[in-house]
């Protein structure tokens, strides 16, 4: 036997179960796609205005709509997503993955139905609310399933299916909108709210042929579901002794999280090599926020038409289309070309000169159409270095960094704290941009632009390299408090430990080691 024992790197055909069931559990993430698209561009439509604004004959949409009104029906979801995702952690310690899923579901299915039914302001906040509970669970549970069933070679892949799906919510968003926005009824508001019941059925019926996540079956002491988990979400895809190394490094690290255990998982985030672990998870998903992708997308659609650009939802279309070519781009580069801290890092880069042109160039002209050209597409230019890098490997690394005991607590209030920074920004950005207050309009990307560079800054010097690494490994390299320069260089012992437990049993080939 080698000194060291990997497992071979097979294709994402040969892992397709696999990926149906991870790509099944992301579409969880298209319903705040879905809503943040639909609902940004609501606030633009005329038939919606009618029933929750006021007349306005000063205004090109001859609505206005209040600035508290609009703060709130953005601000109100995201809060309700914190709080979720906030308590994740908790309802971890007693019900799995999928049952978390499905909770999220039936409270989606109440706040949409509160949201069609009612004309009253007080109760649309309530169904605001309530969905955005439903979102937290959503987002939270389906990322830390995707990067606890995939291989280690596929997890960038795998877990990147979040930015894919949010995009493909987010155009199908903005499409039905610029279908329904020419009704003067309540149905052009309530045909894209019903069509938030359609993800969320498909998910439930979906789940029950959906394992559970193995990783949590083991903590949990559930050891043979929990292999008979890992062994159908393998399926053929490598020869039945690889996946018994995995299981056994699965075993061997859980044996070694034990040892380290030293309270509830709350307080454990804190201590030792899991305060590393935890501010850096906080990190990548704060420096989502900093990157302006909550202002675009909340509030693209009014910040277009303040602009003067009369077909704000054709390109909030386009852009929302851009996106998605970019998540494509930046999944094929996530598994073949850059690996995790260089994609942040041009990521970080293009979005912050996007937001300083855009602001330079309404600060240098604010009336002309030249400027409109301009702010349209260095939007478009964000949309696809946002979402292809920053937003196609936020999540892949942010759950990779964290301890699998301990995955539901960190990605749980870490996603809250995202959620807590896009409901400020959600709460501020209207003083920033409506006329009626400060009127910054495009300007406010000067401050998009300053946060982008922190990020650069923060990648480079303390975002690691997690590239083909098992998750059970990264506990190994964190533990041995090894510097973030020299994550690339370190060699684990965990695998050829466990290869050492079965040897008695199954005898293990040894192959290239995997680098996807």
């Amino acid at each position: 036997m080698s000194s060291h024992v990997t497992i071979p790197e097979t294709s994402l055909w040969a892992n397709r179960k696999c990926l149906l069931l991870c790509c099944l559990v992301s579409t969880a993430n298209m319903q705040y796609g879905f809503d943040s698209a639909a609902v940004g561009a609501l606030q633009a439509m005329p038939g919606f205005l009618k029933v929750f604004g006021y007349e306005d004959p000063t205004s090109p949409l001859g609505y206005g709509i209040g600035s508290t009104f609009q703060r709130l029906i953005t601000s109100l979801l995201t809060l309700g997503s914190f709080l979720s995702s906030l308590i994740a952690g908790s309802f971890s310690a007693y019900l799995g993955r999928r049952q978390a899923l499905w909770l999220a579901c039936i409270l989606n299915a109440a706040a949409v139905a509160i949201q069609i039914a009612t004309t009253n302001k007080g109760v649309l906040y309530l169904g605001r609310f309530l969905l955005g509970l439903a979102n937290g669970f959503f987002v939270t549970f389906s990322n830390v399933y995707t990067a606890e069933a995939a291989p280690a070679h596929l997890r960038g892949v795998m877990v990147a299916l979040f930015a894919y799906w949010v995009n493909i919510g987010s155009i199908l968003g903005a499409t039905v909108d610029n279908f329904t926005r020419v009704h003067m009824s309540k149905a052009s508001y309530q045909i894209p709210l019903g069509c938030l019941y359609i993800v969320p059925t498909i998910l439930a019926i979906g789940l029950f042929f959906v394992p559970e996540s193995p990783r949590w079956l083991l903590h949990k002491g559930r050891d043979s579901q929990a292999r008979a988990s890992l062994n159908k979400l393998r399926g053929t895809s490598v020869e039945s002794q690889y996946i018994e190394l995995e299981w056994a490094e699965m075993v061997r690290g859980v044996e070694e999280e034990k040892k380290l255990e030293k309270s509830i998982g709350f307080l454990d985030m804190f201590r030792g090599s899991d305060l590393r672990r935890t501010l850096l998870c906080y990190g990548m998903i704060g420096c989502q926020t900093a990157s302006g992708i909550w202002f675009l997308i909340g509030y693209q659609t009014y910040f277009l038409a303040l602009a003067g650009i009369t077909k704000s939802f054709e390109f909030s279309v386009m852009n929302t289309v851009i996106g998605f070519i970019g998540v494509n781009v930046g999944m094929v580069c996530i598994r073949h070309v850059f690996g995790r801290r260089s994609i942040l890092m041009i990521g970080a880069t293009a979005c912050g000169l996007c937001q300083l042109a855009s602001a330079v160039a309404y600060t240098v002209n604010s009336g002309s159409t030249t400027t409109g050209k301009i702010l349209v597409a260095f939007t478009a230019i964000f949309y696809f270095f946002y979402n292809g890098c920053v937003g196609a490997a936020s999540y892949p690394v942010a759950t990779e960094l964290v301890s699998s005991r301990l995955r539901a607590w960190t990605v749980g209030t870490a996603t809250s704290l995202g959620y807590m920074l896009a409901w400020l920004v959600g709460f501020c950005s209207p003083y920033f941009i409506n006329p009626e207050d400060l009127n910054w309009g495009p300007k406010y990307g000067y401050i998009w632009a300053a946060s982008n560079a922190i990020c650069v800054v923060f990648f480079f010097f303390f975002m690691p390299e997690m590239k083909g690494r098992s998750l059970e490994e990264l506990d190994e390299i964190f533990q041995a408090k090894t510097p973030t320069w020299k994550f690339t260089q370190f060699q684990c012992t965990i695998r050829d430990e466990a290869a050492f437990d079965m040897a008695e049993h199954l005898p293990i080939a040894v192959t290239v080691r995997v680098k996807g």
